[in-house]
């Protein structure tokens, strides 16, 4: 069996390493190099890794984001097969050899996993949570479309063929919120062939203050409007802008005008605009008492219908400040 780079970016991750280290180190998969890559953490984490293992190989760099951490440990890395794993996640014992055979034995490029939350309880504790287990066919039988419409599973699950890397050319600096969906999506942009494991191959956690995406809410969605920019125009320039590709953008498109139409204005007008553009006759499909009212009144006025009947619910304890 080939060797596999297992890249770990870390930054202030000293509660979790040890055992996300330990993870690796129990794999039935031995023939495997563990590079840590130190994003200018101020805590103890390089200290814990080199301490964990005289192997494993730990890089110390200033504090530059995952991405920027990722593309040094993927330089340093000399397996043919590459995985990319969060300090604070964890692999089962079987995950690397599951992953590396169902590579090898298919031919594909990308290896994905079920996967299973670890969900931290008010007491700190992490307890196992929901298994999710989706194959990409589920979504779109076209990766490319699957992945834009939302199909993403965890660095933790995926396994990479370093041909594909390659190819891929480094980690997306410029979305520090969805880098790791937008890597997923640049491998199916180079025609990577991906192989589904039915199984559980990663553990991930899920922290009481909820992920990275929901912590940054403003910062995911400016990060879905760019991404939606920039595949736009890669379909357009290959001369491969379909019915499909064009719903799928403007569906993120119509997400980022939602999610962005009371905190942020001009990135609704935007998204508004990107819409339009492609199709002078959108009308939003879901949720239906909004595409009911934007049939009547247009979309921008029954935004404005939506957000003052959340904030009547909102006054009156009604609700939870949902989104209508």
């Amino acid at each position: 069996m080939p060797l596999i780079s297992v890249v770990i970016p870390c930054h202030n991750g000293a509660q979790f390493i040890r055992e996300t280290l330990d993870s690796v180190l129990r794999q039935i998969f031995q023939d495997h190099e563990i590079i840590v890559v130190d994003d200018g953490s101020t805590d103890d984490s390089a200290w814990i890794a080199k301490s964990v293992s005289r192997t494993i190989h730990v890089i110390s760099t200033p504090n530059q984001g995952a991405s920027a951490a990722r593309n040094v440990g993927t330089e340093a890395a000399t397996g043919e097969m590459i995985q990319y794993l969060d300090s604070d996640d964890l692999l089962p014992e079987n995950a690397l050899s599951q992953r590396a055979a169902a590579l090898q034995q298919s031919g594909s490029d990308v290896a994905y996993s079920d996967w299973q939350q670890l969900i931290e309880n008010p007491a700190g504790e992490f307890q196992l949570g929901n298994i999710i287990g989706r194959t990409i066919e589920s979504f779109d039988p076209d990766p490319e479309i699957a992945i834009v419409k939302s199909f993403w599973c965890p660095p933790a699950a995926l396994l990479f063929a370093r041909k594909i890397v390659e190819k891929i050319g480094g980690w997306h600096n410029t979305l520090p919120i969805i880098q790791d969906a937008r890597f997923l999506l640049d491998a199916a942009f180079h025609g990577a062939k991906f192989v589904h494991i039915p199984q559980v191959g990663a553990y991930y956690r899920v922290r009481a203050g909820g992920s990275l995406s929901s912590r940054s809410q403003p910062e995911f969605v400016r990060d879905c409007f760019a991404n939606a920019l920039e595949i736009k125009e890669r379909w357009r320039a290959e001369n491969t802008f379909d019915s499909k590709q064009r719903d799928s953008v403007i569906d993120v498109f119509a997400y980022v005008a939602r999610a962005s139409y009371q905190t942020d204005p001009a990135l609704f007008e935007s998204a508004l605009h990107e819409i339009y553009h492609l199709d002078p006759d959108w009308v939003p499909t879901r949720p239906s008492h909004l595409a009911l009212t934007s049939k009547v009144l247009g979309y921008r006025n029954a935004e404005f219908v939506a957000a003052k009947y959340r904030a009547v619910k909102k006054w009156f304890g009604l609700s939870k400040d949902r989104a209508c």
